[in-house]
């Protein structure tokens, strides 16, 4: 006999299916609620807890991660996305697009197009690492040990950029974190592209002081949903900028490191790390 929890699983499941395959008819609370056999309250509650965000937010990302691919084609226009994508006008795919990818649809087609970006290589004490800026502030910051690798991993977050190896002031400024010059950190500006939920997030994680932690559910907390730790989860693992946007301070609410893009072995030795340095200080 299932339990309430593999019962309340099977719905979930089921209602993240029905959007996935019928997002182009936009359906509603109501709609998706009655294929699950749930009120759309309890629904509405019931897949938040689950999936860690709206149903409305979830069929926002499914179309927003379509229009993207159709966005891909240079041919293709944004009548026809919008269209394809089962919204009634270009302004709602507009305004969905800029909410969610942090630029418009022209924009995101573009890849970047008049867009500048400088990059760098650096040595750190816990290995090598790109860095890539703006005229507005870091970009993008990751650990590789491959420069061929970093730089096509670069160019994937702006395919249409026009880039130069060059190390400029502010990415020196970023840089000398690695010093431990922390008075420098109020000199560094950052150059992001995110959902409000992600920007929110990567925010909270600048609060992190040097050498503390903290866990998956307390920034859920603190950005205000106590049950978004998964969504949390998602959100810091899209973090573009390694160590910056400090991703490495946040373990699970067991003491476990968890996981990290660049590896938990580097996780483990950056807080060794930053706890060594700042006791030092004290």
């Amino acid at each position: 006999m299932e339990t309430q929890q593999e019962i309340n699983y099977s719905r979930i499941a089921e209602a993240i299916e029905y959007i996935k395959n019928n997002f182009k008819q936009q359906p509603n609370l109501d709609e998706v609620a009655e294929q699950v056999h749930l009120s759309p309250t309890h629904f509405q509650r019931l897949f938040t807890e689950w999936a860690g965000t709206s149903p409305k937010k979830f069929l926002q990302y499914i179309s927003v991660e379509h229009a993207k691919k159709i966005l891909k084609d240079e041919q293709a226009t944004l009548f026809q996305t919008t269209f394809d994508t089962g919204f009634s006008s270009t302004s709602r795919l507009h305004d969905l697009f800029v909410n969610i990818e942090g630029m418009s649809p022209a924009e995101y087609k573009n890849g970047g197009k008049n867009l500048s970006i400088n990059f760098s290589f650096a040595e750190t004490p816990f290995g090598n690492i790109i860095v890539a800026s703006t005229a507005k502030g870091i970009c993008y910051m990751a650990f590789e040990e491959d420069e061929a690798t970093a730089i096509s991993n670069l160019k994937l977050k702006f395919p249409n950029a026009t880039y130069a190896q060059k190390l400029d002031l502010i990415q020196q400024d970023a840089l000398f974190i690695f010093q431990h010059d922390w008075s420098k950190l109020s000199d560094i500006k950052l150059h992001l592209k995110g959902t409000d939920f992600q920007l929110k997030v990567w925010e909270t994680l600048l609060k992190i002081p040097m050498g503390k932690l903290s866990t998956y559910g307390n920034i859920a907390q603190l950005i205000g949903n106590a049950n978004a730790s998964r969504a949390v989860g998602t959100a810091i693992g899209s973090n573009p900028v390694a160590f910056l946007i400090p991703c490495h301070r946040v373990i699970q609410s067991s003491g476990n490191i968890g996981e990290y893009m660049w590896g938990s072995t580097r996780k483990t030795a950056i807080i060794g790390w930053e706890g060594a340095k700042t006791n030092a200080e004290r």
